[in-house]
């Protein structure tokens, strides 16, 4: 069995708008909301084996702060994760290599959202419907699948565990 957990960067900062977009910081928001999806991933004992995480400012703060929920654990900060769609991510996704069972991958939308919902085949009826309609900085879906290596992964193959957004922790 195979887990996947698919956080989106937190809230990032527009003050400046003389940097370029990779660039651009946290927001007061961000830092306070990613630190609870930290807590989230711990209370659903979701310890990932790799993490993927997209080169940008934004996720990588959003890492650095749940860090402590996920110490230890080898990153892969991937320039393709960067403002790319869904099919670039599934792709990448089917890439991880064998014996890595569970996958925390921290990037960007619209392709986290469409990942998530190209994805999701079963689980709780609301928390389905949730995650249809948005998904919003720093939140967080866990899935569960039922193949045994990711390039056997399928759409619509996954069981959303869990979707959590910082409003829910607040």
């Amino acid at each position: 069995m195979l887990s996947l957990a698919l956080l989106r960067h937190a809230k990032s900062s527009w003050d400046a708008t003389d940097i370029d977009d990779f660039d651009r910081p946290l927001n007061d928001r961000g830092r306070t909301a990613a630190p609870l999806m930290g807590e989230a991933l711990k209370e659903a004992n979701f310890t990932p084996d790799l993490i993927l995480c997209s080169p940008a400012q934004r996720t990588r703060e959003t890492l650095a702060l749940i860090s402590p929920s996920v110490k230890d654990v080898p990153v892969t900060f991937d320039d393709e994760l960067y403002l790319t769609s869904q099919e670039t991510l599934y792709e990448r996704l089917k890439a991880t290599p064998l014996g890595v069972k569970r996958v925390l991958m921290i990037g960007h939308n619209p392709g986290m959202h469409g990942l998530a919902l190209f994805l999701t085949g079963t689980g709780d009826a609301k928390s389905i419907s949730r995650l249809e309609d948005k998904f919003p900085t720093a939140a967080l879906a866990i899935f569960t699948f039922p193949q045994t290596t990711w390039r056997e992964l399928v759409p619509a193959s996954g069981h959303l565990e869990a979707f959590v957004t910082p409003r829910d922790r607040a």
